[in-house]
């Protein structure tokens, strides 16, 4: 057996037990795709990542994300913690502010900041981009997934960030945070689609966040994630294109994960290009190795 540095993770948490938990392999070497879906299924957390010597040029380390049942190409808090994770072994030194993340999904900057409540990591998402619209795509499958979701002012719409979810403005917080899930329905829409399932939001007042976001995963197993950084990018390009985005100079605070005993935070922001930038804080909770 090998023994290897290992990390676990609240990501986009202020304290302990608010945020999406994350588990870190470092030196990862020798570890084949077996192996390492292994380890994340031992796990049991939403992600595992795997941190490599980076082999591209300008790349400042490479990583793969696992769920306990598949690779992921990208999704938002594995990038954010592991670049968490990177900063503290010493593996990696931001240049200009910026880490460069090598995967599935390409090369990604991270931007490094220091605020108030510590050090604050975003990632730049891929571009997304419309699939279709509610309307025009307003089928039984669709409808029977989001029946139980007060409408708001926009379209629900499917959108491609990397990963698909269908997106659905909610008239109003306590709807959304009281709405029940059809996850037969959900399960449905996300495998006829090819998407994740439904991110459904809805806007805030005096709350000290903007937006109130709940994602209903259908697909391959049906969950309540309790913080997606994938998901509220792809709401963010979202909200850009209908020129619908909340907070100011594009920049806003997300609340997720509440109804499943999680309180993330997540900062999003839409940059002068176009391009999302999803992030906030993280929590090292535990630290050790992983003889596997």
């Amino acid at each position: 057996m090998t023994s290897r540095r290992y990390v676990q993770l609240d990501v986009f948490a202020d304290r302990p037990g608010a945020g999406n938990p994350l588990a870190v392999v470092l030196d990862a070497a020798g570890l084949d795709d077996a192996a390492m879906q292994a380890i994340a299924r031992w796990t049991r957390l939403p992600e595992t990542t795997f941190v490599f010597a980076p082999t591209q040029p300008g790349a400042s380390y490479a990583v793969r994300m696992f769920s306990p049942r598949r690779e992921v190409p990208f999704a938002g808090h594995p990038s954010v913690g592991t670049a968490h994770v990177v900063l503290d072994a010493g593996l990696a030194t931001p240049i200009d502010g910026l880490l460069v993340q090598e995967g599935v999904a390409g090369l990604l900057p991270l931007r490094v900041e220091d605020d108030a409540a510590g050090r604050t990591i975003a990632v730049r998402t891929p571009r997304a981009h419309v699939v279709k619209t509610g309307d025009t795509y307003s089928d039984e499958v669709l409808r029977a997934a989001i029946a139980n979701l007060p409408a708001g002012r926009l379209p629900p719409a499917l959108i491609d960030g990397g990963r698909r979810w269908w997106l659905a403005e909610v008239r109003d917080e306590a709807a959304l945070r009281a709405a029940a899930p059809d996850w037969t329905a959900i399960s449905a829409l996300a495998t006829a689609t090819d998407s994740m399932g439904v991110c459904a939001y809805a806007r805030a007042q005096g709350q000290g966040y903007d937006l109130a976001v709940r994602a209903f995963v259908g697909a391959p197993a049906a969950f309540e994630d309790a913080a997606s950084g994938a998901a509220n990018a792809t709401l963010a390009a979202w909200l850009a294109s209908c020129d619908a985005l909340p907070g100011r100079n594009g920049q806003y605070i997300v609340s997720q994960g509440r109804e499943v005993g999680y309180d993330a935070r997540l900062q999003l922001r839409v940059d002068e290009a176009g391009d999302v930038w999803s992030g906030g804080h993280v929590r090292t909770i535990v630290t050790g190795r992983i003889d596997w």
